[in-house]
């Protein structure tokens, strides 16, 4: 950067254009602030051209034809495979062909100026930014400079992986053919949702390997066998408690081999890696500012850097580790912009209410405290489940709707603390517990909460009967 280049100065600069960055540059510019959104790739962000909004568009035929098939009367009207073509062409329309034209006009209409290129920080406020075209400019921040950064797919240290060319999350949702046979290294929602998306749309051999001792080792037990058992019965094989030591691909194009640390190897077209994420800080210019760059960022309850002198460098989304979610990335960067603005505003969220949905058959449906989280925490709560399947809602939907309701609540205080639901269409019944965790509403109030009939959320009713309030 050359000392001659001249400076321009704005109130916020927001670097990363994905929901927490545009959230983040929304709130600000809507209280009249100046703001520059610096992106290096796409506005829109990993949510919408790589991660949830293609997806879930590719998980959707293979939901809509299973939930036909449920239903006596609608089965028999579904026959012949899915259109391969016009599932990826739907894929391609939601991400508008990886093209971000159509996410800009809200830039323009609040007044918020896109920069597009390479940001790093160079000091207290100041950011350098290298454009794709070679030109280079120097910004300045008058009040905050926003990180959003997000993070990227994981690659673990295994033998041979790297040189076999894997997919990682990207390269499966803009995947231009379905692999007749795929692999999938790690079992928890990525790896899950996209393993089951693929089998769905025609891979003959679909294979999870995930070396914890369930799927979804986060989640309950319960909802790991539920999905566990749903996956075998769809032909998915799924492979536990056991490590990939080793990767091979035979030739430029040819199919993949695994071997696993028991000497087991498995084979397929493709493998995708879904072991986790690692935040995207390496070139930053953390270390300009005192932090060490290529970690999560630690922030404060107000998203706030900790150890960043005067306050003004925050860190919103992915990129800060509290709660890698995109609905938190958001929630993230409308706190962040109402501090930013002079309003007393804190993150509550993060803390023990992150709502959280694997899109698989059956979905898997958390907010709050899983129960052993609870009791690492010290907290004395009762669990109390009763089967999806038992509410007339249920059967509406067709045969074989199953799954499991659970709320675990603080037996001190009386109210829900956390709840996992698993099953078809359970997302719908997610933000009622959000609610009621967040507002702490005590049980005995849920009583007079009369879900409608018959609707899923009827289990409500039996929860509270097993609690025997």
């Amino acid at each position: 950067m050359t000392e001659s280049l001249v400076v321009h100065e704005v109130d916020v600069i927001i670097i990363g254009g994905g929901p927490a960055g545009e959230n983040a540059a929304g709130r600000c510019a809507d209280g009249g602030l100046k703001v520059i959104l610096v992106e290096r790739e796409l506005v829109g962000g990993e949510c919408s051209y790589w991660g949830c909004i293609p997806s879930k568009t590719l998980i959707r035929p293979g939901d809509v034809l299973t939930a036909a098939r449920r239903v006596p009367g609608a089965a028999e009207a579904v026959i012949g495979d899915l259109d391969i073509a016009a599932a990826l062409g739907r894929r391609d329309y939601m991400t508008n062909a990886w093209d971000d034209s159509g996410q800009l006009p809200w830039l323009d209409a609040k007044n918020i100026e896109l920069v597009r290129g390479r940001a790093r920080l160079e000091g207290e406020r100041v950011v350098d930014v290298e454009a794709y075209d070679g030109a280079e400019r120097r910004l300045t921040a008058k009040r905050a400079v926003v990180l959003a950064t997000g993070t990227s797919a994981a690659i673990p240290p295994v033998e041979g992986l790297r040189d076999a060319n894997p997919w990682d999350n990207r390269a499966a949702v803009s995947a231009k053919e379905v692999p007749v046979r795929l692999l999938v290294l790690g079992g928890g929602a990525i790896g899950a949702e996209l393993a089951q998306a693929f089998r769905r749309l025609g891979s003959e051999e679909v294979t999870v390997i995930e070396s914890a001792a369930r799927l979804l080792p986060r989640e309950e037990p319960f909802a790991s066998e539920e999905l566990r058992a749903a996956f075998e019965g769809e032909g998915i094989g799924v492979v536990t408690d056991r490590r990939v030591v080793a990767v091979r691909r035979e030739g430029v194009d040819g199919p993949v081999r695994a071997t696993l640390e028991d000497g087991q190897q498995v084979s397929g077209e493709e493998i995708l890696v879904a072991v986790g994420r690692r935040p995207s800080t390496d070139d930053l210019g953390l270390e300009t500012v005192g932090l060490e760059p290529g970690g999560y960022i630690d922030v404060d309850d107000r998203l706030r850097a900790v150890g960043v002198p005067s306050g003004w460098l925050y860190a919103v989304g992915d990129c800060n580790g509290r709660a890698l979610f995109t609905h938190m990335g958001k929630y993230q960067g409308r706190v962040a912009g109402d501090v930013i603005l002079g309003k007393d505003a804190v993150d509550l969220a993060d803390s023990g209410t992150v709502p959280r949905v694997t899109f698989t058959d059956p979905q898997v449906c958390v907010v709050g405290l899983t129960t052993t989280e609870a009791r690492d925490a010290g907290r004395h709560v009762r669990a109390v489940t009763s089967p999806l399947g038992n509410v007339a809602g249920a059967h509406t939907m067709g045969e074989r709707v199953t799954g499991t309701a659970q709320l675990l609540i603080d037996e001190q205080r009386h109210v829900v603390v956390g709840a996992t639901f698993t099953g078809p269409g359970t997302q719908e019944l997610l933000h009622a517990a959000t609610v009621a965790i967040v507002g702490q509403v005590p049980v005995e109030k849920l009583w007079h909460a009369v879900p409608s009939f018959p609707t899923l959320s009827e289990v409500w009713l039996q929860l509270l009967e097993a609690y025997g309030s």
